[in-house]
């Protein structure tokens, strides 16, 4: 009885702990590497680099939007927000999907963002490709922008 006991115990640790790996599997957390590539994210689009942003971008964001239709949204976000003055991470989700909003192993974080003109939330999806990740995707919602 003793040793069934810990026979279960065992396989339940061991389910546990091996869950972090399966596809479909979500973690709260940020990797360093990761959270490094949304600071520069975030200072980028704050200073106004869109350029830059644009160029350091995962392949998806560049399939997705040029750079003059990219630098274009962040001047209309920009001119109807004004700018970031706070920025509050409200949640961040590690995954490993095949689905949208971009397949593969991603980091989705949503900012709680304060405005000059408006409050906004802000969702970053990163990408990782080769160990490295990449913003894929940046998404503001307000209703400031109606």
């Amino acid at each position: 009885m003793k040793s069934l006991r810990l026979a279960l115990i065992f396989v339940g640790a061991f389910a546990v702990l091996g869950s972090g790996c399966r596809p479909g599997t979500r973690r709260n957390h940020i990797p360093a590497d990761a959270q490094i590539v949304l600071d520069t994210a975030i200072q980028d689009i704050d200073a106004g680099r869109y350029e830059k942003l644009y160029n350091n971008a995962a392949d998806e964001w560049r399939k997705d939007s040029t750079l003059d239709e990219s630098k274009a949204t962040f001047q209309r976000l920009h001119e109807k927000l004004g700018r970031a003055q706070v920025h509050n991470l409200d949640t961040a989700r590690e995954e490993q999907t095949g689905t949208a909003p971009v397949p593969g192993h991603t980091l989705t974080a949503i900012y709680q963002t304060q405005f000059e003109r408006a409050d906004a939330m802000e969702t970053f999806i990163l990408i990782e490709h080769g160990g490295k990740w990449y913003l894929a995707k940046y998404f503001v919602t307000s209703t400031a922008l109606k």
